[in-house]
């Protein structure tokens, strides 16, 4: 983990650190070498959070371009189980960022317990994924061959595989400061439908509430799926400004977050 608390306040990783779990409360030493990325790690060796994995630098650099205080947001579900949520935006947004491979069953506890997600996925763990993306995205269909969205029919690659189906919106990235490439809910083995969009502006239609960009590329996206299917085989993504019907979970430890 990035953060815990020392004497009652959040700090990230520092030599010779002692502090405390915020999600529960059992001591965290520091881990500062010179191999991995500094974080905080559970003095017993346990994991409060099952969902949670060992960051990357990949991962972190992903985390550091939002707030302090949208990272490591810790939640409880019904039954009192810890998790631990990468980004949480003023807008209610959850952002995870997943390096490693991760089984359907958990990607669907996921997006059911968090509701509003967003998913960022790191590309370029298999070397085959870009190449195998690469040619899925030159054989997509669009009415514009200069548009930025296209239906890929009978999808090719792991990387597709492994994400079509998602309820939640997908974003791939391939590294360089490149584009994101979006694949869009409810896109399956049979048609997927992805946009790339440049990552600032995912990164500015996060972090600046009220601007309504998501909500304007959901609807052009909608407007797009609408040519080639009907109806659209995607129900109407939730809006940043809408509240969850479920209350299936709550933020802990408020005191010390601004949001």
């Amino acid at each position: 983990m990035k953060f815990a608390f020392v004497n009652g306040q959040r700090q990230d990783a520092q030599p010779n650190l002692s502090g405390e779990c915020p999600g529960c409360k059992s001591p965290m030493v520091a881990k500062c070498g010179e191999v991995k990325i500094w974080h905080w790690a559970h003095q017993a060796r346990s994991l409060c959070d099952r969902w949670w994995e060992n960051e990357t630098a990949w991962h972190r650099a992903w985390k550091d371009r939002f707030p302090t205080d949208w990272q490591e947001i810790w939640h409880h579900a019904e039954d009192g189980e810890l998790h631990i949520a990468d980004v949480k935006t003023n807008d209610g947004w959850v952002i995870e960022f997943q390096h490693s491979y991760l089984m359907p069953e958990e990607r669907r506890s996921r997006e059911t317990f968090y509701y509003r997600l967003t998913w960022v996925v790191d590309g370029l763990r298999r070397k085959r994924d870009v190449a195998r993306f690469s040619g899925a995205w030159s054989k997509g269909e669009s009415r514009d061959p200069f548009s930025s969205k296209r239906r890929l029919s009978s999808p090719e690659g792991a990387l597709l595989r492994d994400w079509a189906g998602s309820h939640a919106h997908v974003f791939f990235d391939f590294g360089d400061g490149g584009p994101l490439w979006w694949l869009f809910p409810e896109s399956d083995h049979m048609r997927a439908y992805v946009q790339y969009i440049p990552r600032a502006l995912f990164v500015r239609m996060h972090r600046e509430k009220g601007l309504n960009e998501f909500d304007s590329l959901v609807q052009n996206f909608i407007a797009f799926i609408a040519h080639y299917e009907s109806p659209p085989p995607v129900p109407r993504p939730q809006r940043l400004t809408e509240k969850s019907p479920q209350q299936n979970f709550r933020p802990i430890g408020r005191r010390h977050f601004r949001f």
